[in-house]
């Protein structure tokens, strides 16, 4: 697999082989076959600039110094924050 990055600051369609779109939102990155990297619609996107095709599975970002602090304020269901209650409980 090879990684797709974005470098315009608007939206773009990434044509690939048998008639496939990669969607890429501003400054985003996607994945790619390696089979897919000679098809000529994504070489002139190369070529204008307006996609770089990294390594593989390489991103540039900065390193997360934990991991699981990377992850800790996702969305999604938190099993240690207590529910409210509802209802009527005869209080």
């Amino acid at each position: 697999m090879k990684t797709v990055r974005n470098k315009t600051p608007l939206p773009l369609r990434v044509p690939l082989p048998q008639k496939k779109v990669l969607h890429l939102g501003p400054h985003k990155t996607g994945q790619i076959s390696v089979h897919d990297v000679d098809h000529p619609p994504l070489v002139k996107l190369v070529e204008a600039g307006k996609i770089e095709i990294l390594g593989d599975g390489e991103i540039h970002a900065a390193p997360t110094p934990n991991p699981e602090a990377a992850h800790a304020s996702t969305h999604g269901y938190h099993p240690d924050a207590p529910l409210p209650r509802r209802g009527d409980r005869g209080t």
